[in-house]
């Protein structure tokens, strides 16, 4: 078995969507080979419902799947072929756009205004762009939940984890992602698919995700009994950690508990071309979908 180091760490940065929601951007919209088949992913954490009311108005999908985790309120969507719904606290959303639909998602704070969840892209191969559109709504009390020995819990969204299986299927990407609760002065080994890209995101608390070597554009800061000690050794709050290849990884705590998730999948390494939620592998493909919205023609479903 062989650890991943940690490649990279950075922090989700403060950024506007929809009719003026305000979130935190983990990664998107740059270079997508350090996390394919993933795209983007929006922390949309919010205690205020002035700045996340306004929500996302009517908007157009192809050629991606999105990911919805909702942790506190909810979420109401509907789209242009007729599909209405909510998603509560603890539930998931894995919609495939795939030949394009027009979306909307409106949030809803809980009773103390809290609006906090995640939205994930995941791109889809290309052959598979224009499949029909589909969803697949979870409510939070079918996730499954690992209780360990140590304290820690353990959500599989989706995929397998120690025999317990994720409720989403047939996603082309075949990812895993699993929301990681583990308390104070633990240390937990997770193993990982070694063909896959992987990452962290740690959302409270703070955690230190072990390296085999020194982590990108980290200073050693000291060296205690042997162990080296980082200058960002402690992932808190909002960070994101890319992980290097390997088939492990390894996650301590020590004065605080901490809560991240894990999310891998297989790299689909083809050409990247996108205009916002419309995403293809050429740019002769955004014009014909912009062409399409233009004329009406970009729906090719009927309404059920």
């Amino acid at each position: 078995m062989s650890i991943r180091s940690v490649k990279s760490e950075s922090t989700a940065q403060p950024t506007m969507e929809g009719a003026g929601v305000h979130l935190h951007r983990v990664f998107g919209f740059g270079d997508t080979s350090q996390t394919d088949p993933f795209l983007m992913m929006d922390d949309f954490r919010n205690d205020d419902p002035a700045k996340y009311a306004a929500g996302f108005p009517w908007h157009p999908h192809r050629g991606i799947e999105t990911i919805t985790y909702v942790l506190a309120g909810s979420v109401e969507h509907a789209d242009s072929l007729g599909n209405t719904g909510e998603l509560g606290p603890g539930s998931v959303q894995w919609m495939t756009a795939g030949s394009g639909i027009l979306h909307q998602e409106m949030p809803k704070g809980d009773q103390q205004g809290r609006m906090h969840g995640f939205q994930l892209w995941a791109n889809l191969p290309s052959s598979m762009k224009m499949c029909s559109p589909r969803y697949q709504d979870i409510a939070g009390s079918d996730v499954p939940e690992l209780h360990d020995d140590d304290g820690s819990i353990i959500r599989v969204v989706v995929g397998d984890w120690r025999g317990k299986i994720g409720p989403i299927d047939g996603i082309a990407a075949e990812p895993q992602y699993l929301d990681i609760s583990m308390p104070a002065n633990t240390r937990k080994t997770i193993p990982i698919d070694a063909y896959r890209n992987a990452f962290a995101y740690v959302f409270s608390g703070s955690a230190s995700f072990k390296n085999a070597s020194k982590p990108v554009g980290i200073q050693l800061e000291k060296e205690i009994n042997g162990e080296e000690i980082y200058m960002r050794d402690r992932s808190g709050n909002r960070t994101l950690v890319l992980f290097d290849t390997g088939d492990e990884i390894v996650v301590e705590t020590r004065e605080e508990a901490v809560r991240f998730l894990l999310i891998s999948g297989k790299a689909l390494s083809e050409p990247v071309a996108w205009h916002g939620p419309i995403v293809m592998n050429s740019q002769a493909e955004i014009q014909q979908a912009l062409r399409e919205l233009n004329d009406g023609s970009f729906i090719k479903e009927s309404a059920r």
